[in-house]
């Protein structure tokens, strides 16, 4: 994150560009939206027949799942962990937060699709048995044809993920109202199919979780795209939900995760959730990283995979500033946050 701010002009100019490139059969109606954010989908109902794709979609402010939750739930008034001196320590109290995103290749991108874009079948490499083929007995995920070929389409920013990197792709449905996550997606030309390592369907105005032990596009088995900081969010005003954030070792899981990623005593279970002090005075950052700071202290941060700690995860977009993003969040450290009580509901 620290080389961003050097490549911040050439990276946008790219992706300024890719506004202008059709994402649906040439026609140039379905481009995926320009950085200042085009047109609002809305969100679209079930049966709707919107066409077209658009990326960094801000979904007419519509709330990604229902507004109980867990994503979307208020913890400002949550107890405390008995054990929340402990974590921090553990996490280390010094230890500073930090934007995972940025724009173009940094953070994660996602777009929205009509119900009738085509569904692909995707060949699940690693976790083939935690994995979901499709949403409400359609086989296939909604992939975009040019996913192939076009950058920033697939978390990396390299055409067709690549082989290398987390490489998640996240994708909603904005007429039948689903979200589709895919972990290390690629396009193999080799064997003309799409493969990933793991698949996971998400019925966006239903509260289901994955089944007990089961992974998703995130190690947690939780939804990532509701955990994103986003742009058109945090330039709003209030953001009503949580982040997603990583820690180095995680110990376990607990409600609503539904995955463990290791057994380190002493570390934060996936499914924990931080929230930023009350006492932090935000006072003195830009209007919009204040709305991001104060979602951290009234909805939190959910440990979602294990990582560098206290990276929050983020959308893709050039219109992102890592000049003020950087020094705002590393001016927050571990100890400036608590862990409620785990498993609260």
């Amino acid at each position: 994150m620290s080389e961003r701010a050097t490549k911040i002009s050439v990276i946008a100019a790219a992706w300024i560009a890719l506004g202008a490139i059709a994402c649906s059969g040439g026609d140039t109606s379905t481009s995926p939206s320009t950085p200042s954010g085009g047109q609002s989908s809305g969100g679209g109902t079930a049966g709707g027949t919107s066409t077209g794709v658009q990326l960094t979609d801000d979904f007419g402010g519509r709330a990604l799942f229902p507004g109980d939750n867990w994503w979307n739930q208020d913890i400002s008034k949550a107890p405390l962990d008995p054990l929340s001196d402990a974590y921090i320590d553990y996490i280390g109290r010094t230890r500073t937060a930090h934007p995972d995103f940025g724009p173009p290749p940094y953070g994660i991108p996602y777009m929205t699709v009509g119900g009738g874009e085509p569904r692909r079948p995707v060949t699940f490499v690693e976790y083939g048995g935690e994995s979901d083929n499709g949403f409400r007995g359609e086989t296939g995920y909604p992939i975009p044809e040019n996913a192939k070929t076009q950058p920033n389409f697939i978390e990396g920013g390299t055409p067709g993920g690549g082989a290398s990197g987390d490489r998640h792709m996240l994708i909603v449905d904005r007429d039948k109202w689903a979200l589709f996550e895919l972990f290390a997606t690629r396009w193999n030309a080799g064997a003309q199919r799409w493969e990933a390592a793991s698949g996971a369907v998400f019925d966006l105005s239903s509260n289901v979780r994955r089944p007990e032990g089961w992974t998703s596009a995130d190690a947690a088995g939780l939804a990532i795209l509701p955990g994103l900081v986003r742009f058109d969010e945090a330039m709003r005003g209030p953001v009503r939900h949580a982040y997603r954030t990583t820690v180095r070792r995680t110990n376990g899981y607990i409600w609503p995760a539904s995955h463990r990623a290791g057994s380190n005593p002493g570390a934060l279970p996936l499914g924990a959730r931080l929230r930023l002090k009350s006492s932090k005075n935000l006072s003195g950052y830009p209007v919009y990283i204040q709305n991001i700071f104060r979602a951290m202290q009234t909805h939190g941060l959910i440990v979602a995979d294990n990582g560098s700690d206290l990276f929050v995860t983020g959308a893709t977009d050039a219109r992102w500033n890592n000049g003020e993003l950087n020094p705002a969040f590393g001016s927050l450290s571990a100890g400036d946050f608590e862990v409620i009580r785990l498993g609260w509901r």
